[in-house]
Order: C-alpha cells, then structure tokens, then sequence
C-alpha cells in the first residue's frame, strides 16, 4: 500500500484537510490521519502542505517538449507522455491539424498505436481532430488549403480512436455527419467558424455531446444583434466551452464573463499547447508553418496568434486568479468535466475510491508541480528533476 500524507485533498466539491490518501494501482481509501501508521505503507508522499487533486486531463493539446502530434515519427507521442506529467496532465488527446489527408490518417494511426502501448507517462485517451472540416474565413493557424467538406468516411476507419471532432458547422451539407459521430461516441466540437447563433443552436441539438473549441477564438466576434457562435455558446447549457487561460488567446474579463454564463459544469479548461511548450523562446513550428515564440506569445510570421506555449497547471492558476472561482470548481473544469464528456469518469477525474490513482501534488502558492502519480506510479518528482 502507498499513501499521500498531509496535503489539502481536493475532492469533487470540498479540500478536506487531516486526511490521508491510500493507494496502489486506484485509489484504496481516504482516512483520517489519526487513523494511519506509516509502517502501513511501502511508499509515502509527503504533500507538506499542498493542494493534492486528480490528475488533469488535456483534451486540446498539440505539442509539447519539442514533439507534436503531426510528427512523423513514432516517438513524438512517446515524448509528449514523459514531458506532460511535469504540468500535472495525466492523460491527454492528442490533437491534429489540418494537413493533406494522408498526414492526418498516419497521425491517427500512431495515436491508435500509443493507445494501445504500454508506456511511462501520461496516458492517451484517444485522437481530437481539429479540421479539416473548418471555416477559411476562421482557419486562424491552420492551412486553408487542406480545407475540406465534412465526410463521415475520413472518420469511420479510425471511429475507435477518434474522441473530438472540430468543425465549422455552417459548412454541413447533412445532419448526417453530426448524427454519425453521435453513433460512435465522438464529441462535436463547434470551432474555427462563423456560424450564425441559429446554425450553431440547431447543429447542437443534433449531438450527444457538444463543445465549443477554445471559445472566443478562430470563431466570429459576439454582436447584440449577431450573437454567432459565442453567442450560442454562452446561452446553451449543452455546449460546454473549451477555454485557454494563457491571459494571451483570451482577456481575463473574458473568462469571468465565461464562467458568469456557464459555471463550473460548462467550461474545460485547455492549453492547446504547441512544440513549444515547456521549451524556451524562439522560432518553432505548427501545421508545416514558421512560428515565432516571444515573451511565451507564439504568433505566425503575419502576426496571427498560433497555438499556446501554455501548461495545465498554470492554466488553472490563471483562471482562478482571474475569476475568483473555488478551486474545486477550477479542478473540475480540468478533471471531472473532460473526464465525463469522454466517458471515462467511471475510472478518471477525481479523488475517489475505486478510480484510478491518478493525482498531482500542487504547491499551495503558485501551483508548480510537486510530484504526479498515474495509475500508482510516481512518474515525476520536483526533487529528483532538480537533481538532474
């Protein structure tokens, strides 16, 4: 048996304090600490005070540490789940862009491969493909000219790994797509669109699960008279906004109003971070394209913003900071949320007995990672990286 003592447990709704975490493989039981004797357990973590929550999971994420989905190469993905367990993500989905089809297809099928692979770090809960079923007025950092019509047929073959699905949905040409992936479990994803408020209200309607991808951005702007796609997002309770707190992508005004709207069921919180994350500044890439990292903004060589250089953990950090949300409901907009949308909250997302023992170790200040635990394994320690 192994156990985590002294931290301030952040369960679903409540931190609880005095209260010792027993694990192995999931999650064995929560005790009192006056109850436990550490000749119990063949591993200790001492939280010394910080704040222990489930692991995070990361459903809109490209790269990292100097990998990226798209990578043709079959330890890009390998890399990615070493180097994100130091952010406090412990399982993720891989994120595509928009690329010539065969690209897309092989990225998927390294993702099917990881799926089913036994290896150190964070786990892969499947694929999110991110066009090329968009919008070119709203394309943002992705190639228009790999644009495409939705087609179900692209998706079928890969309708085991494929999770999230991002499209414009004013370009439909049939209910049919949306209905297909309702079918087979996969999220619709409304982004990089300018879909009107009725178009993105009526294509919601038509699946079972709905997300708005990194709300506010690549989508047209919110009007009184035109509310559009955040308009849409911000009124129906069914579809649940991705959010990216860099304070770069999205002011924090923003995300208060955000949070306002949708409380703390409706919002999942994302770092659709790129290569660049976790890596210093300078000259990156995204999709095939240059990108330029400065002061942590990553931007195309004609200024338009690419995707983030940002880390779960301060994702989270910035967002309480900048809404005055508790904490409990800021975890859950990285944990719970994503974990119940995916169909997996029966073994991830929270603290709970029975579910896997996933869990990070926060410092109670800024929220640095202390320590990740994935499936009762310690897989990073502050300490022993700083040795290194």
């Amino acid at each position: 048996m192994k156990a985590i003592i002294d931290g301030l447990l952040v369960l679903p709704h409540e931190i609880v304090t005095g209260q010792v975490l027993m694990y192995e493989k999931d999650i064995w039981k929560i005790v009192p600490r006056r109850q436990f004797r550490a000749g119990m357990c063949t591993e200790l973590i001492d939280a010394n005070g910080g704040f222990v929550v489930p692991g995070f999971i990361n459903e809109h994420i490209h790269g990292c540490a100097g990998a990226d989905t798209m990578d043709d190469d079959d330890q890009a993905l390998a890399a990615m789940q070493k180097a994100l367990p130091a952010t406090g993500v412990t399982s993720f989905v891989p994120t595509t862009m928009t690329a010539a089809r065969p690209a897309v297809e092989k990225a998927l099928e390294r993702i099917r491969t990881a799926m089913a692979a036994d290896r150190e770090g964070a786990q892969i809960l499947g694929a999110h493909m991110e066009g090329p079923f968009i919008s070119a007025d709203y394309k943002g950092a992705q190639d228009s000219t790999y644009i495409e019509k939705a087609d179900f047929s692209w998706i079928a073959p890969y309708a085991d790994t494929v999770k999230i699905v991002t499209l414009a949905p004013e370009t439909l040409q049939s209910s049919r797509f949306l209905e297909e992936c309702s079918r087979h479990g996969i999220v619709v994803s409304f982004g990089h669109s300018g879909a009107t408020y009725e178009q993105a209200v009526e294509a919601s309607q038509l699946c079972s699960v709905c997300h708005a991808t990194h709300v506010y951005n690549a989508m047209g702007p919110f009007h009184h008279r035109h509310p559009g796609l955040i308009g849409a997002a911000l009124a129906n309770p069914d579809i649940h906004c991705e959010l990216l707190c860099d304070d770069i992508h999205v002011h924090p005004g923003a995300q208060k109003v955000l949070y306002q709207a949708k409380g703390r069921d409706g919002i999942i919180l994302v770092t659709d971070s790129m290569r660049a994350c976790l890596l210093p500044d300078g000259e990156s890439e995204l999709g095939g394209q240059k990108v330029f990292v400065q002061n942590g903004q990553a931007r195309l060589a004609d200024g338009t913003l690419a995707g983030s250089t940002a880390a779960m953990n301060d994702v989270i950090y910035h967002f309480l900071v900048n809404t005055g949300a508790s904490l409990p409901d800021a975890v859950a907009m990285a944990t719970i949320n994503p974990a119940k949308d995916l169909g997996v909250y029966d073994r991830l997302g929270s603290l709970e007995e029975g579910k896997q023992a996933d869990m990070v170790v926060l410092d109670s200040t800024d929220f640095h990672v202390k320590q990740t635990v994935i499936a009762g394994s310690l897989v990073y320690n502050e300490d022993d990286n700083r040795a290194n």
